[in-house]
């Protein structure tokens, strides 16, 4: 989701970048042990450098990480099937019970007590790592910055507005499920048509518009609180954080976890069953907000004090944060990605 993913060194794990057009297989890492492949959702790079070496540390399994779109990983790990090289899956839904459903994924063993039952695959099938919102970002050049949804339709945001594509980044299919929510499908693709006419056009990766904003080559984009709040602390990007409000002021974003599976044909399963199992660790969990930006997935670690700024708490403070029945969203996804497409012409 950020550039930073471009520049990132791992000591413990070669970095290879996916893009939607076209992508490569990751490198092994360093040493003689055993190195699993983890195919993940960009967003979390920095925070996987210092987890996977802590987790090297400790069991001498090395981690090479390969990062994409939220769709996109799915996709490889589906073409892969006949010669799997993925041994964990990171992404975000409804691509992860996507994943599920095309059987791409294993029971994992992982002790799920303490997260949220209805974030856990069946037989943890998949369980969320790190929590996770929908979000916009706005250069300050917007002035006056704008506060509600259809703030996002004036024209002087016309060639300076992009979200990415639903269907294909998981923020960009958050976009159109928070809408379907608030104004029904009818009202969504009728808000979404009307936005057409500012978007700059179709964008497979969320975070390629996060230096956009930032440099001012666009005014607004969307994102999620986790990765724009980890541009801003690694890569001192300019913009600002907001959740659009509605006309009576009420602002609703939408969950949307970093969930994790242990592939289906793993090379390495037992070693992903035990990187799964450090990752969803009380004490990796403690790391996650000040580190990855995110919120923890164990209740016991949720934050329930005064926010602090620049924290996930602090960006939703007054937000109601929906969780939708992602299997519901799977299930109606296909016709709604063509009505989507209709309506803008995309």
């Amino acid at each position: 989701m950020n550039l930073r993913t471009a520049l990132a060194t791992f000591s413990v794990a070669a970095l290879a970048t996916l893009t939607a057009a076209c992508g490569g297989t990751g490198t092994s890492g360093s040493g003689d042990g055993t190195t699993l492949t983890v195919y993940s959702a960009d967003g979390l790079a920095t925070w996987y450098e210092s987890t996977f070496r802590r987790f090297t540390d400790e069991t001498g399994i090395n981690v090479n990480l390969v990062e994409a779109g939220s769709g996109e990983v799915v996709s490889r790990v589906e073409k892969e099937q006949s010669n799997p090289q993925a041994d964990l899956l990171v992404t975000l839904p409804p691509f992860i019970q996507k994943a599920a459903q095309l059987e791409l994924l294993q029971p994992s063993g992982a002790d799920t007590s303490g997260i949220e039952s209805g974030q856990v695959g069946p037989d943890a099938t998949f369980v969320p790592i790190v929590d996770n919102a929908l979000s916009f970002i706005a250069n300050p050049g917007a002035n006056p910055p704008p506060v509600t949804w259809d703030d996002l339709l004036k024209p002087e945001f016309k060639g300076k507005l992009q979200y990415s594509t639903p269907g294909q980044a998981g923020d960009g299919t958050a976009v159109l499920v928070l809408l379907q929510h608030l104004r029904g499908k009818e009202g969504a693709m009728e808000y979404l048509k009307a936005l057409q006419a500012n978007n700059v056009g179709p964008s497979s990766s969320t975070g390629k518009l996060q230096p956009k904003v930032s440099n001012g080559e666009l005014l607004v984009a969307n994102g999620d609180v986790q990765m724009n709040l980890a541009s801003i602390k690694d890569d001192g990007s300019t913009f600002t954080i907001f959740i659009p409000a509605e006309a009576d002021g009420t602002r609703t974003s939408v969950s949307l976890p970093y969930v994790a599976g242990v592939t289906s044909g793993a090379p390495h399963a037992e070693e992903a069953r035990q990187l799964l199992a450090f990752l969803i660790s009380e004490e990796t969990q403690k790391t996650v907000e000040p580190e990855a930006l995110g919120m923890p997935v164990l209740e016991s670690l949720k934050s329930n004090g005064a926010a602090e700024p620049n924290t996930p708490a602090a960006v939703l403070n007054g937000v109601d944060v929906w969780v939708p029945d992602w299997n519901a969203v799977l299930a109606d996804l296909d016709a709604d990605l063509a009505a989507y497409q209709q309506a803008t012409g995309s």
